[in-house]
């Protein structure tokens, strides 16, 4: 009896194998139609995450070089291999993935498009696909994002990506994949928001718009204040021509002013925000929206004035050499002190 019970082997005595010989998961292949640049970039950064990736293209043996360990093949064969397909091309070119509706029924479709303007197209991109296919699973991502930004990897200023798709479950396996590559997903809804995402790298600089208003505006306001004041009254009044003092000294006048309001603009709004927060007694209800939005472009403000102040910096080395050069050509003027007369 001794000798049978000691040839049981009991759960707690089995040994583990190790791990290096343990069976490795099979990764996960993601198909990627279109060899461009945005393209070929996309496949060598899931390729670095951990994927498979292969190329669904008309001509896959001359389809140009693609990044190692991707192979291209053609696009019915790609549609049938992959469950998650990126579309890397143009809305001009999509009329062909009417044809492959039965290869791409229930599979995701991630339309990364963008167009060349704002309302050329009735509809957004990523609606023209979802009608051109309708058994997919639509997801708009990644357009606001650069070839460059792929193959460099995400940084702090673009780590954050949006998405918008009609199925759940698309959204949250787009979602892995840019978890994977280091963004961070923000799902803005239904794929009616696809034109809003569509239309995002099309407004050039959108947080410049108002700090840059500010600036001409203040800008035209003090110069023909201090032009009134200091050549037009001068003239009216005491008949002299000061006009050549508008180029450079009354524009060193302005520059200062207008830095100075500019960088109190910088600062305002978060003594704004502090006070309605403590008036409110929380920190968790949202701004009004002109100091959402202020708030916003308190960089481009801070960085407005501080090219006002640079201006003003060199305006003032330039005074001194002015003055240098009109006693080199005329050596007979003497500069009265406090005046910008001279005497012969």
């Amino acid at each position: 009896m001794p000798s049978k019970v000691s040839k049981e082997v009991k759960p707690e005595s089995m040994l583990l194998l190790p791990l290096g010989t343990a069976a490795a998961p099979e990764q996960e292949l993601l198909c990627i139609f279109g060899t461009g640049d945005f393209g070929r970039s996309l496949g060598q950064r899931l390729l670095q995450s951990g994927y498979r990736v292969v190329y669904g293209s008309r001509r896959p043996h001359s389809c140009g070089p693609l990044p190692p360990g991707a192979q291209a093949t053609s696009h019915e064969a790609a549609a049938q291999s992959a469950g998650l397909l990126f579309i890397c091309i143009h809305r001009e070119h999509y009329d062909f993935l009417e044809k492959l509706a039965p290869q791409l029924k229930g599979k995701v479709l991630v339309d990364v498009s963008n167009n060349l303007k704002m309302n050329l197209y009735p509809e957004a991109n990523a609606e023209y696909l979802q009608r051109l296919v309708p058994g997919a699973h639509v997801v708009k991502v990644f357009n606001t994002l650069s070839a460059w930004a792929l193959q460099n990897g995400p940084s702090d200023a673009n780590r954050q990506v949006y998405l918008c798709g009609n199925g759940a479950e698309g959204k949250l396996a787009v979602a892995e994949v840019a978890t994977k590559l280091g963004f961070t997903a923000l799902d803005k809804g239904s794929l009616s928001a696809a034109r809003e995402l569509e239309d995002f790298p099309l407004k050039l600089f959108p947080e410049w718009r108002l700090p840059l208003h500010v600036a001409v505006g203040l800008t035209a306001l003090f110069f023909f204040y201090v032009l009134i004041r200091d050549v037009i009254y001068a003239y009216v009044e005491q008949g002299k021509d000061m006009s050549f003092r508008i180029m450079v000294s009354l524009a060193n006048k302005v520059f200062p002013i207008v830095s100075l309001i500019m960088l109190s603009l910088c600062y305002l709004p978060g003594v704004i925000a502090a006070f309605l927060q403590l008036y409110r007694g929380t920190k968790y209800r949202r701004f009004p929206d002109w100091l959402d939005r202020w708030m916003l472009c308190r960089k481009q403000l801070g960085l407005v004035a501080l090219c006002f102040a640079f201006l003003h910096v060199l305006y003032t080395l330039i005074i001194p050499i002015r003055v240098e050069c009109a006693l080199s050509s005329r050596p007979g003027l003497i500069p009265l002190q406090g005046s910008s007369l001279w005497l012969i």
